[in-house]
């Protein structure tokens, strides 16, 4: 783990950057800088527990260890790209892109400043899903042969405090949609299948009464080159919310219900149920600054291309 005392940026201060300068504070770092260009006061976060700068180009000066980028899809890019080029270590949020242009331009700037680089899909630590990755792993139920995946929640009732149609995840231009804002689940397919893409079919759908300027809801037929075939659905309309993976294996299945916080393990014979006590959401974010940070001190020129390769897939996915 790096030093309390060392700089670090967080990179815009909209719900997300306020989330991670509290977890930081919360682990004891005490040199945070937040770049935002809109002169609003921080929602959560007390003013003098951080340092305020409005033009990236300060970072030169100073010249923080790792960066967190925080801001509108349609800005990750350029602004990991501008860090990575300063030799400092980012994590991006989730996508890391809303384009497939430049991810070559990227790889290129991580080799040459040896940093790491990590982008933001926290689901991948939640207990749960890495008891299915366990399950995966061991062939505790046989071979996964196929997966189903559901997601569905009303835009609307996100960030109560803010009009939704203004908001990123509904603007075209900024990078919104459902498939790009709730690609978390294409990621953790992709990673708990463990084998490349052979194949895919998207399709979106626009025909919700949202008032938005991109697609409400998003499907993905997906066949990988072990043979596994699943689907992934994604919606910001539902109501309730619903959010549920099934993965069938050889001689039992797993249904993971993550607002319930339940896995079913099921054969023929039994059943068997698992939950995570205790389970806060923000966990899942602060093991991820915690792995990114340790991160920071054993790291290859691989594990930075890798997240790159693995976000660019899902970006041409979404991007059908």
């Amino acid at each position: 783990m790096i030093d309390a005392y060392s700089p670090l940026v967080v990179i815009g201060a909209g719900s997300i950057g306020e989330r991670h300068i509290r977890n930081l504070l919360a682990m004891g770092y005490q040199n945070i800088h937040v770049m935002r260009q809109r002169n609003l006061p921080l929602r959560t976060v007390a003013p003098d527990t951080v340092r305020i700068f409005s033009n990236l180009e300060d970072i030169a000066q100073i010249r923080p260890v790792a960066a967190f980028v925080c801001s509108p899809t349609a800005l990750h890019l350029s602004q990991t790209m501008t860090c990575v080029e300063m030799g400092v270590h980012v994590l991006v949020e989730k996508p890391l892109s809303h384009m497939k242009q430049g991810m070559n331009r990227l790889k290129s700037l991580v080799i040459e400043n040896n940093v790491y680089l990590h982008v933001g899909y926290m689901m991948r630590f939640h207990p749960l899903v890495q008891r299915i990755k366990q399950a995966i792993e061991r062939l505790e139920y046989g071979r996964l042969l196929s997966f189903n995946t559901h997601w569905g929640e009303y835009l609307p009732d996100w960030h109560p405090w803010e009009d939704y149609r203004t908001s990123y995840a509904a603007r075209r231009d900024l990078g919104g949609g459902a498939a790009l804002t709730l690609s978390h689940d294409l990621d953790l397919v992709n990673w708990l299948t463990s084998s490349p893409v052979k194949k895919y079919r998207t399709l979106k759908n626009r025909a919700s009464s949202l008032e938005i300027e991109t697609e409400a809801a998003a499907d993905f037929l997906v066949a990988y080159e072990n043979g596994v075939t699943g689907h992934v659905h994604l919606n910001f309309f539902e109501q309730p919310a619903r959010r549920q993976l099934t993965f069938v294996f050889e001689t039992g299945s797993a249904h993971f219900d993550y607002f319930a916080n339940k896995l079913t393990f099921a054969t023929k014979e039994k059943s068997q149920m698992e939950t995570a006590p205790g389970f806060d959401r923000n966990q899942l974010f602060l093991d991820q600054t915690a792995f990114f940070l340790d991160k920071l001190t054993d790291f290859t020129t691989e594990d930075s291309l890798r997240q790159v390769q693995e976000s660019e897939l899902i970006i041409k996915m979404c991007q059908e």
